[in-house]
C-alpha cells in the first residue's frame, strides 16, 4: 500500500474494472494510479493552501502562497499562532484578498479553539464528520474538504460532485447530452463504491489527455 493512502490501489482498480467497463477502459488508457498524498502532519497548512488557491491559477496561487509562508516564517512558521500574529498589512501585501485573509484568520482561530481538529485527530474522523467540522470555517466549503480528503488524507470513497472538471469528464466519458447533476453522478457512482476517490482521479486524468 502506498504511503499516505488509506486503501490498496490495486484492489480499487480491480473493483472499478469489474463494475464499470467504460471506466475500466479509461483506466487502461491512463495507466497506473499514481496519486500519493504529500508527507505532512499540518492540517492548518493544508487548509491555508486551499484558501490561497481558491479561484486562482496554479502559478499565481503558488507565488502568493510562497509569500504568505515567508510572512508566517517571521512568526515561527505556518501555524495558527503565526497567522494570528502576522499583521493584516503583511498578509495583504503577500497577495491575500480581504476575503481570504478573513478566512485564514477564522481558520487559525478555530484551530486554536479546537473546533478544527489537528492532523492526528482528523485522520481518525469519518469523512462526513470532518466535512461538517471544517465547513464551519469561513471560506471553506465541501469542495475544499473533498480535495483535502482525497489528496492529503488519501481517503478512498469521496465523490466531489461539486467539481466542475468531474462533471465535464463524466459528461464526455459517458457521452451524456446534458450536464450531469450531482444526483446523476451519485447514482452512477454507486457502482464505484467504496473507491469513488479513485474513479474521480481517473476522471480528472481523462481531461489531461
Amino acid at each position: 500500500m502506498k504511503s499516505g493512502l488509506q486503501f490498496n490501489p490495486d484492489a480499487a482498480l480491480t473493483h472499478l474494472r469489474a463494475q464499470d467497463p467504460i471506466l475500466g477502459a479509461l483506466i487502461e488508457r491512463t495507466g497506473p494510479f499514481s496519486l500519493q498524498p504529500p508527507r505532512t502532519n499540518n492540517l492548518f497548512s493544508a487548509l491555508l493552501r486551499s484558501i490561497v488557491y481558491q479561484q486562482l491559477h496554479g502559478k499565481a496561487a503558488a507565488t502568493i502562497l510562497k509569500r504568505v509562508h515567508a510572512v508566517l516564517e517571521t512568526h515561527g512558521g505556518p501555524t495558527p499562532a503565526a497567522c494570528l500574529a502576522a499583521s493584516d498589512e503583511a498578509l495583504r501585501a503577500a497577495g491575500m484578498s480581504r476575503a481570504k485573509l478573513a478566512a485564514a484568520r477564522d481558520l487559525a482561530a478555530k484551530c486554536q479553539a479546537g473546533s478544527v481538529p489537528d492532523w492526528r485527530e482528523a485522520k481518525k474522523l469519518a469523512d462526513e464528520e470532518l466535512i461538517a467540522r471544517l465547513t464551519a470555517v469561513r471560506g471553506i466549503g465541501p469542495w475544499t474538504v473533498h480535495m483535502l480528503l482525497i489528496f492529503h488524507l488519501g481517503r478512498p470513497d469521496v465523490m466531489p460532485t461539486g467539481d466542475f472538471a468531474i462533471r465535464l469528464a463524466f459528461k464526455k466519458l459517458y457521452r451524456k447530452r446534458a450536464d450531469p447533476t450531482p444526483a446523476t453522478l451519485l447514482k452512477h457512482a454507486r457502482c464505484w463504491q467504496p473507491y469513488r476517490s479513485v474513479a474521480s482521479w481517473y476522471l480528472w486524468r481523462s481531461l489531461d489527455a
